[in-house]
C-alpha cells in the first residue's frame, strides 16, 4: 500500500532531532497539524503528517491504517517519535513497534491492550464520556453532531479556528472504531502520555487509566486540540522529545 503522508522541510538546526511523525485522530486528517508542523520547522525539526485510511476510504478499519502507517514509517529513516492523537493512539499502537520508532507519544490518546478497542476494553473512566451522545451513525461510517462539535474538540480555540476546523471535520468508519491491535507498541517501546486536563471529549480519568499503562506522563492545561488551541506549547513539547531522542 503506497503510504499517504505529507512531508516537512527539514532545516538547519544547531541540535540533531529525530522526526515526528504525526497521527491523527478521528474525524480529522493531516491539516490538523499544521500549525505544530510550522513551528517545529521553524526549531529545524522534520515532520510527517499521516492520513487515516478510516478517514479518507469510508469502510477501511484500523489494521489498514495500521499498514498504511507502517509503509510511512519503511520510508523514514529513524529515529523517530511517533505521536498519535486521541483514535491515532489505537493507530500508534498497531503500528509502533517499528525498527524506526525510538518514542511513542501518546496525545489525549487511548493507549489500548490486546484484544481491546476504541468501544470496548478494560480502561476506567470511560464511562463519563459525554462525546458518545453525540456520534450519530449512517451506515458504515460515523460523525459529531455538528452543533456540539466545538464544544467537544474546540472549546479553547480562537472561534475562527473552531468555525475552520469544523469544516474539514470527514465521517470516520465506524469499523475502525471497533478495531482491535495487532500488537502493543506501548510494551516495548518508550511512551510518554500527554494528558490535556481540559479535554471535553476523552475523560480525564480515562486518560489517566491510559497514562497508568505507560512510563512517562506529562500534562497540557487545553482541551481536546492542543494542536490548534495551544501549538508554541505542543511544538514545545514535541521538540524536547525528539531532541532528546536523537541524542
Amino acid at each position: 500500500m503506497a503510504s499517504r503522508a505529507t512531508v516537512g522541510h527539514d532545516a538547519a538546526m544547531s541540535d540533531p532531532a529525530a522526526t515526528i511523525m504525526l497521527v491523527h485522530g478521528a474525524w480529522h486528517g493531516s491539516w490538523c497539524w499544521e500549525p505544530v508542523r510550522e513551528r517545529l520547522h521553524d526549531l529545524g525539526i522534520a515532520t510527517v503528517a499521516v492520513e487515516n485510511p478510516s478517514v479518507t476510504t469510508p469502510g477501511s478499519d484500523l489494521h489498514a491504517d495500521g499498514d498504511n502507517l507502517r509503509a510511512a514509517l519503511d520510508a523514514t529513516p529513524g529515529p523517530v517519535v511517533l505521536v498519535g492523537h486521541s483514535y491515532g493512539g489505537a493507530v500508534i499502537t498497531d503500528a509502533g513497534a517499528h525498527p524506526n520508532v525510538a518514542r511513542l507519544v501518546y496525545l489525549t490518546a487511548f493507549a489500548l491492550d490486546a484484544g481491546e478497542s476504541l468501544m470496548q476494553n478494560d480502561l476506567a473512566g470511560g464511562e463519563d464520556m459525554k462525546l458518545a451522545d453525540a456520534i450519530l451513525f449512517d451506515g458504515d461510517v460515523a460523525s459529531v453532531e455538528p452543533s456540539r462539535i466545538v464544544e467537544f474538540f474546540y472549546h479553547d480555540c480562537a472561534p475562527d479556528v473552531a468555525a475552520a476546523a469544523t469544516a474539514r471535520l470527514r465521517p470516520m468508519s465506524v469499523a475502525a472504531m471497533g478495531g482491535v491491535p495487532r500488537a502493543v507498541a506501548w510494551r516495548d517501546v518508550p511512551s510518554t502520555y500527554v494528558v490535556c486536563t481540559d479535554d471535553r471529549a476523552i475523560p480525564v480519568a480515562l486518560q489517566r487509566s491510559c497514562a497508568a499503562r505507560l512510563g512517562e506522563v506529562v500534562e497540557l492545561p487545553t482541551s481536546h486540540s492542543p494542536f490548534l488551541s495551544r501549538p508554541d506549547d505542543l511544538a514545545r513539547l514535541l521538540a524536547g522529545l525528539a531532541t532528546a531522542e536523537a541524542r
